[in-house]
């Protein structure tokens, strides 16, 4: 009842990816989601260099047999990403499929193609959905403004953006922003989507290497509980609402400089407060579907929920 284009392409048994979240997807959850049906991705952005990334990507094939993914960010970033180094290790190391975000050249998609890797790229616009097309990407994430990270800068949410993009390109989609149960599953595909990519409901489970302080903090939100920084940069980011998040916008509205803020927003913090519980020490990045939250279970357990609660709305539907 779910298969599509997307499960057919990844190998894949369910439509639902988990994003690649930085500090987040590291091999644990990364290979609990695929050994759940799902499609787990890294994020290439976690490991400061390409030995250390080999060494996570061996880490997680112990841990699975199923397909998994590289997430590949190319954009301005206060620890930029050596992303020839990250995709010789992809490639060397036989990982089928990654995700881009950012500035991609047909070059660099032309290596993967190449090479037998699928590329899912993420984009915030139907233009840069176009884009990802005519460079040869196999599926577009399309992300919504409900999204953690980075919803670019116009502001269009899920419920809009994944039928204009249908509208617009032939090759599958895949919805991003908002999603975390059943329901948003059953929407995305209504919408034209042929799977959902979750990150935000994927940080509150058992596997997630969040401290459990963290994953309390989560369950316990609403989804008026984010706000949006580095708008003035025009790099906006969805974050939870804390201290840290309050001093950025602040200093935004004083007319703050990148080098200003810098050390509030470089992304140390964010894995402080990961680590250690500590939920006032840093940004972090989370989405509006945070509101939706309001268990810790492990992901086989989530992912099961998904898709019975899919099913059994897809049939109301059909009156079965």
């Amino acid at each position: 009842m779910l298969k599509t284009r997307v499960t057919e392409m990844l190998g894949i048994e369910f439509p639902i990816l988990q994003g690649g979240m930085l500090w987040v997807s590291r091999a644990e959850l990364v290979a609990a989601v695929s050994n759940a049906g799902g499609l787990g991705i890294l994020s290439s952005w976690t490991f400061p260099t390409p030995a250390e990334l080999r060494d996570e990507i061996q880490k997680t094939k112990a841990l699975t047999s199923k397909p998994f993914a590289v997430n590949i960010p190319i954009a301005p970033a206060l620890r930029p990403l050596n992303i020839e180094g990250v995709t010789d290790t992809v490639i060397k190391e036989g990982v089928k499929t990654v995700e881009t975000a950012g500035r991609i050249s047909e070059p660099f998609i032309r290596r993967f193609k190449e090479a037998g890797v699928k590329v899912l790229h993420k984009c915030t616009a139907v233009r840069f959905a176009r884009t990802a097309e005519g460079m040869g990407c196999d599926a577009v994430i399309i992300d919504g403004f409900e999204c953690g990270g980075h919803p670019g800068e116009e502001d269009v949410t899920s419920l809009v953006l994944i039928p204009l993009t249908r509208d617009a390109i032939s090759v599958p989609i895949i919805a991003a922003g908002g999603f975390s149960d059943g329901r948003g599953l059953v929407a995305a595909l209504a919408l034209g989507a042929e799977a959902v990519l979750m990150g935000t409901r994927f940080m509150a489970t058992k596997e997630s290497p969040l401290h459990a302080r963290v994953k309390e903090w989560l369950t316990q939100c609403s989804e008026t509980d984010t706000l949006l920084v580095l708008r003035s940069l025009r790099n906006t980011a969805r974050v939870l609402r804390n201290n840290v998040a309050q001093q950025v916008i602040e200093m935004e509205q004083q007319g703050a400089k990148l080098e200003e803020l810098a050390p509030l927003i470089s992304g140390q913090g964010e894995k402080k407060v990961f680590e250690t519980g500590e939920l006032e020490k840093g940004l972090v990045h989370c989405g509006q579907s945070v509101g939706l939250i309001r268990d810790i279970p492990t992901v086989k357990e989530l992912i099961d929920r998904i898709v019975a609660e899919a099913e059994e709305i897809m049939r109301r539907l059909a009156g079965k």
